[in-house]
């Protein structure tokens, strides 16, 4: 019985125990409306395209940040993604165009409504909670520069 219970666990938990998660990367101070955040940097091919998959919680006024290579369209989903996520796309001049819900390990894609340079991933409902609408200006991305690929 153990061992039958052992290879259960096992096989629910192997692919999170040998999943891919971001670590260590840069924390950069933004501002919304008088609210301050501190957010990862994801700004090459291999930092965005793991997000923040395979975790289970976030700091409180923690998220993600993703730069993107040039302005364009948009997309994220949630593949392999525990938490909850509420996303801002956001343009080049640093202004939100939309905020998304995003629910866990859903594979619908989110897409920004204009061409976005950055898209910023926190707790679902965190914007709402703070009164954080699209046209809010986000202070800080100026200093942060572009992608690297």
């Amino acid at each position: 019985m153990f061992k039958l219970f052992t290879q259960l666990v096992f096989t629910l938990l192997a692919p999170a125990l040998f999943a891919q998660v971001n670590k260590e990367l840069p924390l950069v101070d933004l501002k919304i409306q008088g609210h301050a955040l501190k957010a990862e940097l994801a700004k090459d091919n291999d930092t965005r395209s793991i997000g923040l998959m395979n975790r289970f919680s976030l700091k409180p006024d923690h998220g993600m940040l993703f730069i993107f290579k040039e302005v364009g369209m948009v997309g994220m989903w949630m593949k392999n993604t525990y938490v909850p996520l509420s996303v801002a796309f956001i343009d080049e001049k640093g202004v939100i165009l939309n905020i998304e819900n995003m629910k866990p390990q859903v594979l619908d894609t989110h897409s920004t409504i204009a061409p976005a340079l950055y898209a910023l991933e926190m707790k679902m409902g965190w914007f709402d909670s703070h009164g954080i609408k699209p046209g809010a200006k986000i202070e800080g991305l100026a200093k942060l520069g572009k992608a690297t690929n």
